[in-house]
């Protein structure tokens, strides 16, 4: 049988998924093992036992400054400015896509606008919305937004301008208004490539939080990573890396069985 023509099964795919993490994870130990046999004080490749001892003060031990647990100080300021981001992202993408979709008139008005934004690299506005809303929490909820909103609404918008014209006649035969059409006809249309377009938008948003937190905040998993880096703390830069990947995937998973169990239809019946 032709690769092409295979169909993997549940269990294969999480044990092939398994493989190239296992081989990535023995690589590391294989290279971290030479590197502090030539040399025990090698801080680019921690041992495993450096990283447990370094994330345990974070996770276990209060900040003598603070008093707070600062790994989940971290984890819970960064994923609330990112769920605020988002969730004002999505809102967006659908009320404004929905409507230029539906109404060309609104988008030949509006849509060069969301282009001309989309374009523009978030990351250069970030200093004006420093100035705009100051250092905090604001601003990089705002760069967020910025950075992934256009392209969330030019898609929904897409999707919706691309719905069948016959599915607009039948709805307009049974006299359906414009607001009906939108309503009945390409939101629940609009609903699954919503989702699709969060699941796109999950890595540049975690790429404008950590952009942000590096640059002006005092907590937060970008915060921190660039905290370290100045003492060349790969034993904490590393697991924080992988904390945010492993946070990224669940949101990911997250959005997947959402989409497959609110709109099964979408999906069809192979999945």
């Amino acid at each position: 049988m032709r690769w092409v023509n295979r169909r993997i099964r549940r269990r294969q795919g999480i044990l092939l998924g398994a493989i190239p993490l296992l081989a990535l994870a023995l690589t590391y130990l294989v290279i971290a093992a030479s590197r502090h046999a030539a040399n025990p004080n090698d801080k680019i490749f921690p041992i495993p036992g450096a990283m447990a001892e370094a994330m345990a003060r974070l996770l276990f031990e209060p900040d003598q400054l603070s008093g707070r647990l600062l790994f989940w100080a971290d984890t819970f300021a960064s994923l609330q400015r990112l769920g605020l981001g988002l969730g004002i992202s999505t809102l967006s993408a659908l009320l404004v896509g929905l409507v230029l979709g539906a109404l060309p008139p609104v988008r030949a008005t509006f849509g060069p606008l969301v282009t001309g934004i989309a374009v523009i690299p978030p990351i250069a506005l970030l200093p004006i919305l420093f100035i705009a809303f100051g250092l905090g929490e604001t601003s990089k909820v705002a760069l967020i937004v910025i950075g992934i909103a256009p392209f969330m609404i030019r898609d929904i918008a897409a999707h919706v301008s691309a719905l069948p014209q016959e599915q607009i006649a039948k709805a307009q035969t049974l006299g359906a208004s414009s607001w009906q059409l939108m309503l009945r006809v390409a939101l629940p249309q609009a609903m699954p490539r919503l989702i699709q377009a969060v699941r796109l938008s999950l890595g540049p948003a975690w790429v404008f939080l950590i952009s942000a937190e590096a640059i002006a905040s005092d907590i937060g998993l970008g915060y921190r990573i660039f905290l370290v880096r100045r003492y060349l703390s790969m034993e904490i830069i590393l697991p924080y890396v992988a904390w945010i990947a492993l946070l990224a995937v669940a949101m990911d998973i997250l959005l997947v069985r959402s989409s497959r169990r609110l709109f099964p239809w979408a999906h069809g019946a192979a999945h």
